[in-house]
């Protein structure tokens, strides 16, 4: 499952179910409420064969609302993942459940579905950190945020009471990561697909070209 000689990291791939008005709604305004469902349905679909061909160790799938929509139990199907349903509670509270529960046997990677630039070399560099003995890792993105976050054991104060959805999010875990003593290491920055010209970046940068001439010609 995962390279020789070398010790196992879990992902936990995080996603909403690509429901028409309800999926990337910020991009809605820009080609509809159908095409922004396809954009995550497809993000889905690509996060999870990126993790998966990461080999690093078992990857599951964390469903919200919950584990229902036909293109999760597709993806259960066809990636044989095993499939969670995201707790309730704000983005905090369920990145930690879900790093409790895994955390108890193996370091974890814990990923969105918005960063179609993310590949399997980012993961294995932020597994590398985990693997040396670091407490943490995170890939930043160019918002404020983070793209991926990996921890050796759940820490509490990294998901508690943070401003979700601002520019603040990185810069407050930071400094939340010195006060609790934790070394971790961010190897490289990277970016996300929020609003219409992170569209027109990911075009530019040649991502997705399937889903562009099926969608956008």
């Amino acid at each position: 499952m995962h390279p020789a000689n070398s010790e196992a990291i879990a992902i936990a791939v995080f996603s909403r179910a690509p429901v028409t008005g309800q999926a990337k709604t910020r991009l809605i305004p820009a080609f509809g409420a159908e095409k922004a469902a396809s954009l995550q349905a497809a993000f889905l679909r690509q996060t999870l064969q990126t993790a998966i061909s990461a080999r690093l160790g078992p990857v599951s799938l964390w469903c919200s609302p919950d584990c229902a929509h036909p293109a999760f139990q597709q993806c259960r199907v066809d990636y044989a993942l095993t499939l969670h349903q995201q707790c309730d509670g704000d983005l905090g509270k369920r990145m930690l459940t879900a790093f409790e529960r895994l955390c108890s046997q193996y370091p974890v990677l814990l990923i969105g579905t918005d960063c179609p630039a993310l590949t399997t070399a980012h993961l294995h560099r932020a597994a590398a950190v985990l693997q040396q003995g670091d407490d943490a890792v995170f890939l930043p993105a160019g918002d404020g945020g983070y793209v991926l976050i990996g921890l050796r054991q759940a820490e509490a104060s990294l998901f508690t009471d943070m401003p979700w959805g601002s520019d603040k999010v990185m810069a407050e875990t930071r400094r939340r990561l010195l006060q609790a003593g934790l070394r971790w290491q961010e190897p490289v920055l990277l970016w996300d697909v929020d609003e219409p010209e992170d569209l027109a970046k990911m075009r530019s940068s040649g991502l997705m070209n399937e889903w562009f001439e099926e969608n956008m010609t």
